[in-house]
């Protein structure tokens, strides 16, 4: 490998929104995520509601009309 054309692969920490703290290394070094292994519902096995005031059934009472 030719010498001085490589990044600097420092220390870095990954925070997650939910709080969750890693400590890596990384050339881009410190930044933050919104989700990781802690929070996601993949890993966690919990389900979120997405579905905020109806918003999904509101949309389909507007359109269910309109493909008739």
């Amino acid at each position: 490998m030719k010498p001085g054309i490589h990044p600097e692969y420092k220390a870095s920490t990954i925070t997650c929104a939910c709080g969750a703290v890693v400590e890596t290394r990384s050339t881009r070094g410190s930044f933050t995520t919104d989700v990781c292994s802690a929070c996601h519902p993949f890993y966690t096995g919990k389900h979120k509601i997405m579905d905020v005031a109806g918003r999904v059934d509101r949309f389909r009472k507007k359109y269910a009309t309109a493909g008739k």
